[in-house]
């Protein structure tokens, strides 16, 4: 069973890792994996999201720790 310290980490870590993938200056396919992540975090939940959905549904989210 996940947590919600465990859910709330997985969206964190994905997030960051698809920050990483959008900016980094070579790829094996180019522009594939960068076009496919910047569309991905285009409509990917903020800390502020995740904070509002941790106050509305605690058994769900976690609040994230401060950056």
């Amino acid at each position: 069973m996940t947590t919600p310290d465990e859910r709330t980490k997985a969206v964190r870590d994905t997030n960051e890792f698809l920050r990483t993938l959008a900016s980094v200056d070579q790829i094996t396919i180019p522009g594939l994996i960068q076009t496919v992540a910047v569309d991905l975090l285009r409509h990917y939940p903020l800390d502020v999201d995740l904070e509002a959905s941790a106050s509305a549904l605690p058994s769900v989210w976690a609040h994230p720790p401060p950056a």
